[in-house]
């Protein structure tokens, strides 16, 4: 069995970036000798293995033929990648195979289609993906390959992807360092439209100046995003801060710049689009939450102690205190997606931990000792609670002028 290293570790080595893992290309051997000696086929396609030990993926040429030398099942299998900067192998002799011409590109700073793109409509969101990581290394998409997926967008090659595999790429380009760069492409590309449609349609829908300098909706969620990635690297978080809005993308336009009843829509829409992606639960339940419970979040020091506790209960905030932390770093987020407001401070955040602490104080075993009836039980709860939140709103409203109101 002969090795190549291939794919990204060849790109981001000749860059100089941090690997983190490392894929081969081997010849000289069949797969059922591979499984022999322990390696473990992955995915549809039989091609594809992970070494027993270090879980690197192995993988055999494409496009094998009879009498092809191994130097041709190479380069075979590189024309047949996504770019050019994606398309060169070391050999274990330190031997640098670059049919495409990959390394001129990586100098060029150029994100080049290899001749295999368009194979893939996948590929697509790879290389937004690439453009985002790559972005603050001055990288670029070549305008050839812009037209490349612009056509492949356009000619409805992406709806025929499979959810999962779509997901797939939003996933790791929300846990970048720059996802909201990934969504701008994707917008750039086309493609927004047809795998983020509930995203693209808030471009161009206003809202009102006074609360939002910057006006458009798409604009605002992409800015929210970007603060969100400023607070926190969990990318539900993230999913969260960028789909809080998605309601006012159905608001009639008779009504803009106001959106009534937003928050409402948007969960809706949230799920709709969580659902189709078959994006795991819980990315689903803190997008959902936030996109309805936002702007409860940021009138909380206006809310009666009555619908502070109905919110909380509504969040599981008692038994799931991770999800008000998530949700009050979502809400942060959209604050702070503004222009001038990138560091505003943000007290809404304390107050309902405090009103959560509060409230959680009360001892539900004790009072069901006091009461006998189940109903009575869970009312006195929360009689208590309601009283506990009271002295928490009471203590934070009396503060001086009012001004962490």
């Amino acid at each position: 069995m002969n090795r190549y290293l291939v794919g990204g570790a060849v790109r981001d080595r000749l860059l100089g970036r941090p690997v983190s893992e490392n894929d081969w290309l081997v010849t000289g051997i069949t797969g059922e000798a591979l499984m022999q000696l322990g390696f473990k086929p992955v995915g549809r396609d039989f091609g594809i293995f992970l070494h027993p030990s270090t879980k690197e993926q192995y993988a055999l040429p494409r496009g094998e033929g009879v009498t092809a030398t191994e130097r041709e099942l190479v380069e075979r299998d590189l024309r047949l990648r996504d770019l050019t900067v994606n398309a060169i192998a070391i050999a274990e002799n330190g031997e640098l195979i670059d049919p495409l011409s990959g390394q001129r590109d990586i100098e060029a700073k150029v994100l080049h289609h290899a001749p295999g793109f368009s194979q893939d409509p996948v590929r697509i969101l790879r290389l937004a993906r690439l453009s985002a990581r790559l972005a603050d290394a001055g990288f670029r998409i070549a305008p050839e390959t812009i037209l490349l997926a612009q056509q492949m967008a356009s000619d409805g090659a992406l709806t025929a992807a499979a959810p999962e595999r779509l997901w797939g790429e939003i996933a790791k380009a929300l846990s970048e360092p720059h996802p909201w760069i990934f969504f701008e492409t994707l917008r750039c590309l086309g493609a927004l439209r047809v795998v983020l449609p509930e995203v693209d349609r808030l471009f161009g829908v206003p809202q009102p100046v006074q609360h939002h300098p910057e006006i458009d909706t798409g604009v605002h969620s992409l800015l929210t995003l970007e603060r969100a990635c400023e607070l926190s690297t969990d990318p539900r978080i993230r999913l969260a801060a960028l789909l809080h809005d998605l309601g006012k993308g159905s608001t009639p336009q008779k009504h803009w710049p106001r959106h009534i009843g937003h928050e409402q829509r948007g969960a809706h829409l949230a799920e709709i689009l969580c659902r189709r992606l078959r994006a795991p639960r819980q990315y689903r339940e803190l997008a959902v939450a936030t996109a309805l419970l936002h702007t409860d979040v940021h009138r909380a020091f206006l809310l009666k102690p009555e619908t502070l506790l109905k919110k909380l209960k509504q969040l599981d905030a008692f038994r799931r205190p991770e999800r008000i932390e998530s949700l009050l770093l979502a809400c942060a987020a959209d604050i702070r997606g503004r222009p001038g407001h990138e560091t505003e401070n943000y007290p809404q955040a304390e107050y309902l931990q405090c009103v959560r602490l509060a409230a959680r104080q009360v001892d539900g075993k004790t009072v069901a000792q006091i009461e006998k009836a189940g109903r009575a039980v869970g009312k006195r709860i929360d009689g208590i609670r309601i009283q506990q939140i009271s002295e928490v709103k009471r203590a934070w409203c009396q503060d001086g002028d009012g001004s962490r109101i």
